[in-house]
């Protein structure tokens, strides 16, 4: 089948373009081409910007495809505009959307797609525009039959993702490691979790391409190797050869701290992120998860060596003024014990 694929050179597009390869999919890949990656095949492009809805709508319509995956939709505007170009044009639409989307706390444990409410509250953007995708689409599904599939990833790591870490230190965390340096973490670090590895998760996309069971649906696809958030770090350290010196601070006191920087651990990564992946098991039968944390990271590692070495100096003076004001916190506690 003719793929397009809005994206292609984030964490996950870029698996998924491999994975089409792979099977035999003749792809393109619709960016502002300022990335050229090595893919595993040959890979058409088109240039563009997709927020010139007009332009994109023009130069989408002037070819042919049989299926789109929308990797770039972050507004309920940009699905608009997929649905709008795509519509009656193409077999499916692909939409990539995120398990944050699901209004906190879970109904359920580990998370079933079909028991789950979308978020409703607008205060971190990113749950609530995902969620707003969502309900668009799924009127779109709903009242004009349209053959669109949702797929949510959870935490996804890879080649190109530069956003690992409690504060998004990536390559920092591998250097205060080697420096012996303490490395923050929010909560007591035992939250579980499903750290999920992108070429896995390609597996999924690349499965519902053309699958009429998947058509009208929505599903997460996770990993299921049981995590917890120390592991991260403490996985680098086994890596690396260190020891990981760690330290603590509720998420609440971060997003004060940090709001920006932070909102993801409060309003999403305090609760638990345990999956269910039986509804995408069953319609997409070569979905599995099957790279272990170590194994990942060890990618993520090569890849930082060799073309994102760099340490952000504003978010690393940072961690050590939070592992002060910890120190200081302890140190006052322990003062106010009575014998």
């Amino acid at each position: 089948m003719k793929v397009l694929i809005l994206g292609g050179t984030g964490v996950i597009s870029r698996a998924i373009v491999d994975r089409l390869l792979v099977q035999g999919h003749e792809v393109v890949a619709y960016n502002r081409g300022s990335k050229r990656l090595k893919f595993a095949g040959p890979v058409a492009h088109i240039t563009g910007d997709r927020a010139d809805r007009a332009t994109f709508k023009s130069v989408m319509q002037s070819q042919r495809f049989d299926v789109v995956i929308d990797m770039i939709c972050f507004t309920e505007a940009d699905a608009t505009s997929t649905v709008e170009t795509f519509r009656g044009r193409v077999e499916q639409i692909i939409i990539c959307s995120s398990s944050s989307a699901y209004r906190r706390p879970y109904v359920t444990t580990p998370v079933q797609e079909d028991a789950e409410l979308l978020c409703e509250d607008p205060v971190f953007p990113y749950s609530f525009n995902k969620a707003q995708i969502e309900r668009y689409l799924q009127r779109q599904i709903r009242d004009a039959s349209l053959p669109i599939t949702i797929i949510r990833p959870s935490f996804t790591i890879g080649p190109g993702h530069t956003g690992l870490g409690v504060l998004r230190q990536a390559y920092g965390i591998v250097d205060r490691i080697r420096k012996g340096k303490p490395l923050l973490m929010f909560g007591d670090g035992n939250n579980p979790w499903s750290f999920t590895f992108a070429p896995d998760l390609a597996k999924a996309f690349a499965g519902a391409v053309g699958n009429r069971k998947t058509y009208g649906q929505h599903y997460h696809a996770t990993s299921e190797w049981r995590t917890v958030w120390n592991d991260v770090y403490l996985e680098f350290g086994k890596i690396l050869g260190r020891e990981v010196k760690l330290f603590h601070l509720p998420a609440e006191v971060l997003y004060r701290a940090a709001p920006k920087l932070c909102a993801h651990l409060y309003y999403e990564k305090s609760f638990a992120g345990l999956f269910d992946n039986s509804k995408i098991k069953r319609d997409v039968p070569e979905f599995e998860a099957t790279i272990t944390l170590n194994e990942g990271l060890r990618n993520l590692l090569a890849w930082y060596e060799a073309e994102f070495n760099v340490v952000d100096p504003e978010k690393d003076a940072l961690e050590d003024r939070l592992y002060e004001i910890h120190t200081d916190l302890m140190r006052n506690v322990a003062n106010l014990y009575i014998k």
